[in-house]
């Protein structure tokens, strides 16, 4: 059983960009690396041709895995997100209670999260206990080094 998947249209765009760089790139080089060893001859003993049918093997198989979801994958409508409460896709401005410092993360489905490009995963503590909340409500994250309290400053799209 497949599982749906959500992403942001430059999510998806990313997966099929990718899937056929591996279609138009990969797998020629692939095909021609396995026409090279196969014209040095004897296939039982060419460890070139093994190598080369292996990879083409784990290539394949993982443009299989990324079609399918790519088929099972569905793309978020921003334009009717709530901005009053924190949502998936929802930037939500914080700041730490006890030191009062800000940041700003956009919450984001897991497989799109980018802790560089402060997109965070709703999946992760901080998205969990963000979600949901309003601006000026204080939510309360679960962490390694206990409970932080963040204020929620201010919500955009």
């Amino acid at each position: 059983m497949s599982q749906i998947s959500y992403y942001t249209q430059e999510g998806l765009n990313k997966l099929k960009q990718e899937l056929h760089e591996m279609e138009t790139v990969q797998r020629p080089s692939i095909s021609q690396q396995i026409a090279e060893a196969r014209d040095k001859g004897d296939l039982s003993e060419n460890a070139e041709y093994d190598a080369a049918k292996e990879a083409q093997g784990l290539l394949e198989a993982k443009i299989a895995k990324l079609k399918e979801v790519i088929s099972n994958a569905r793309v978020i409508d921003d334009s009717d997100i709530d901005n009053t409460k924190v949502y998936i896709l929802s930037t939500a401005k914080i700041k730490n209670v006890d030191n009062g410092m800000e940041l700003s993360y956009t919450l984001v489905a897991e497989n799109e999260a980018d802790l560089k490009a402060k997109k965070i995963s709703v999946e992760s503590p901080i998205g969990k206990g963000l979600l949901g909340k309003s601006v000026g409500e204080i939510a309360d994250i679960q962490t390694p080094n206990g409970v932080m309290k963040f204020e929620i400053v201010e919500i955009t799209r």
